[in-house]
């Protein structure tokens, strides 16, 4: 597999503020792949999301997007073409009163004949789910189904890569299921990169990789097995961690046994009912 995104010793400070936001972060992004970045509040982690499509720029090292150096302002249309972004709040996101329309918002700032955008909203609208809401106003729709329209919005400039920044932490349970298994759909069917940004640990037991930070650099990288398999080092870093790796931690401590990798409910379902034979 090729690197869509790579973050190469990344640094950056907010004015004003002491302590760097990125401070020598590096990671790669794998093309198809679905990638989540976890993190506590303040570990750069909603920085980083926004050097990824050239939003901000690092101060010192580089992030380079399917080989474009974002510092390079000739490059950034082509960059945000390939890297699409979606924010927390959807309804800052939203442009206009149809949902057809707000779809239709960016492929006709791209300057794309009549025809071609209006196969791009179906295509996007459909993609999410929300094709039977083309006609809706935005307003009226719950949480979950404005952030599926943001998703479609972004899904219509036709981006390899979608960033998704913390898009779950306004909605309720039922919204943040839609959305994550929207997002889920796009990356295993549709074959986009899918790059989500959360402080829900559950978000990330189906992940390809999962990246954690902390102090502005990734302190813990693998597969969300590999990952939620190290408990105290997560919750040394303030976080917690999926229901499953909780309670099968807790038993551990009570000891019980039960075998490494074991992450799904099905397979700790399956551990507990072994182990109490």
């Amino acid at each position: 597999m090729n690197s869509i995104i790579q973050v190469k010793d990344a640094v950056f400070s907010y004015e004003g503020e002491e302590a760097p936001a990125l401070n020598g972060t590096t990671l790669e992004i794998e093309e198809g792949s679905f990638a989540v970045v976890l993190g506590h509040n303040g570990s750069g982690k909603s920085t980083l999301a926004k050097h990824l499509n050239g939003i901000l720029v690092p101060d010192g090292g580089c992030i380079l997007v399917n080989g474009m150096d974002t510092r390079d302002e000739s490059r950034l249309l082509e960059i945000r073409r390939t890297v699409g972004m979606v924010f927390q709040n959807p309804d800052n996101q939203m442009v206009a009163s149809v949902v057809e329309d707000d779809v239709a918002f960016a492929p006709e700032n791209l300057g794309l004949p009549p025809d071609e955008i209006r196969a791009r909203v179906d295509e996007a609208l459909k993609l999410v789910d929300m094709y039977d809401y083309r006609l809706h106003a935005p307003h009226l729709l719950s949480g979950g189904q404005k952030q599926r329209v943001a998703i479609a919005g972004v899904i219509a400039m036709r981006p390899r890569c979608i960033v998704l920044d913390e898009p779950t932490a306004m909605l309720d349970p039922a919204g943040r299921r839609e959305v994550i298994g929207t997002i889920k759909r796009l990356c295993r069917v549709n074959g986009i990169t899918i790059v989500l940004i959360t402080h829900h640990m559950n978000e990330a037991i189906d992940a390809d990789r999962v990246f954690v930070m902390s102090k502005g650099k990734v302190v813990s990288e693998g597969t969300p097995k590999e990952v939620f398999a190290d408990v105290e080092h997560l919750k040394a870093e303030g976080l917690t961690v999926p229901d499953t790796a909780e309670l099968l931690y807790e038993l551990r401590l009570a000891g019980f046994t039960f075998p490494k990798g074991t992450l799904t409910v099905d397979e700790c379902a399956k551990a507990i009912a072994s182990a109490l034979k």
